[in-house]
């Protein structure tokens, strides 16, 4: 079964490294700055002349308040009237991206993400919604997967009955932990009881999807109340899981300076929160997607993964990689075909750039072929848990093994450990290595030798 996984401390122990996440190949850390505005307007037509289906990312980079672990782009602020200004900077993006596509290129996929998107006030969302309408083929007969991430504390009813009559069928929720000392911890105090009246509500008003984000790793954390935390999740059935590992990187993401180290749970305790929860989560029946992605059988997620066309982008994992994704917004990330390129991380950069009628490209890059190359490689595996050969070798007229010579003493070092199964033909990785998968997929990164692997997370 695709889903079966294999728990295997001794694996783990020597596998559990630093690496990337691989939401892109190569990722992030490659952007450079020699990438701009007519590398976008570049990729912009040639998605127009090919009609590629387009995947919206709008990000909403306000909080009304500081959660202590969040490394997200994020402006935490009480006034609600900073929005203003951010919008009428975000309306003009929108506007002059949107020029450069064709009417009929349809937006399959739509995702509002933050910060907290809800922070703006329901004329306001109305008004972008809008917006992005007159300006992007949103389709109408909610067939499209639009999406939007919630904070319980920031919805209630109206603001879901709102939400789905602007046309978003998807919620992701955004929980982390529901043990009253573990969220005092890290700044975010929220119940049980408010959690579940916002899925109460999308049930109601038919989203089609619910997904609820928790993070083991946290402080005061330990594996006994994190096993009631995730108890208590399965009981309100959400449609999929996202249990991420915490990563404690205080030099890099200033609010996570305020997290006590001493209060952090040993490492031994963290791989017994994930072997816990891994258990609760298969004997409830739901699946394991990969990389820290759990899904029910009938989701299309798991779907998409038994019939081997799931995706990975900056999205995360998707069943919509087949299109151009468009960032809008302050740090947002667009991937047009061989471009990558991001907007300024900075909201007073951004906002000034748009205001002199400019897009706010700040850097990227352009895939050359060998990152085409790895990039497939990467894609497969982290999918699909398996790659073929033939079909890189078909697809990029290469000899894989000639290709990838210098790699394979360290494959064949996996597959003497039990991570994976090699052959001339292919690779499968094993039920006791797809947790581990990243480590798999850093074998063919050409980058990773020059970086510096404290930037990224540990595998486990």
């Amino acid at each position: 079964m695709l889903d079966a996984i294999r728990w295997d401390s001794d694996l783990i122990r020597r596998y559990d490294l630093a690496g990337p996440r691989y939401t892109s190949y190569p990722t992030a850390v490659q952007f450079h700055g020699q990438v701009g505005t007519f590398d976008l307007f570049h990729a912009l037509r040639d998605s127009r002349k090919a009609l590629r289906p387009l995947s919206l990312y709008v990000h909403v980079p306000f909080c009304a308040n500081i959660c202590y672990y969040c490394a997200c782009n994020k402006v935490i602020t009480k006034d609600r009237g900073r929005a203003a200004p951010y919008l009428q900077r975000l309306e003009q993006e929108i506007q002059l991206i949107a020029c450069h596509l064709d009417p009929a290129q349809k937006v399959e996929q739509l995702h509002f993400g933050g910060g907290t998107p809800t922070f703006l006030s329901h004329d306001e969302l109305r008004q972008l919604m809008a917006h992005l309408r007159k300006h992007f083929n949103l389709l109408e007969d909610d067939s499209g997967d639009y999406g939007i991430e919630i904070d319980p504390r920031e919805a209630d009813w109206s603001t879901m009955g709102l939400l789905r009559e602007l046309g978003f069928n998807r919620v992701s929720i955004g929980l982390q932990d529901l043990d009253p000392a573990v969220q005092r911890a890290v700044n975010r105090l929220q119940s049980l009881e408010e959690t579940r009246a916002v899925i109460d509500a999308a049930r109601t008003l038919q989203f089609r999807s619910i997904n609820i984000d928790l993070i083991y790793g946290l402080p005061k954390q330990t594996p006994e109340n994190f096993a009631r935390t995730v108890e208590e999740v399965i009981s309100l059935q959400p449609d999929r899981l996202s249990v991420f590992n915490y990563a404690h990187l205080p030099e890099r993401f200033m609010p996570q300076r305020r997290i006590n180290g001493n209060e952090l749970p040993a490492p031994a305790q963290k791989l017994e929160m994930l072997e816990r929860t891994i258990e609760q989560l298969t004997a409830a029946g739901y699946r394991y997607i990969g990389m820290d992605h759990f899904a029910l059988p009938d989701d299309e997620l798991a779907i998409a993964q038994e019939e081997q066309t799931l995706q990975r982008n900056f999205q995360g994992y998707t069943t919509h990689g087949h299109c151009d994704l468009i960032g809008l917004g302050v740090s947002a990330i667009s991937q047009i075909g061989d471009l990558y390129c991001q907007n300024s991380s900075d909201l007073n950069g951004y906002q000034n750039t748009l205001a002199a009628a400019q897009l706010a490209t700040s850097r990227g890059l352009v895939c050359n072929a060998d990152d085409r190359l790895r990039r497939a490689v990467i894609q497969q595996l982290i999918c699909n848990f398996s790659l073929e050969f033939a079909e890189i070798e078909q697809q990029f007229n290469i000899d894989f093994q000639g290709y990838f010579g210098a790699l394979w003493p360290q494959l064949q070092g996996m597959a003497s450990d039990g991570l994976i199964e090699l052959d001339r033909e292919r690779i499968e990785v094993l039920p006791a290595g797809r947790l581990l998968v990243r480590s798999v997929c850093m074998v063919f990164d050409a980058y990773l030798e020059q970086q510096n692997r404290q930037r990224f997370s540990r595998v486990i």
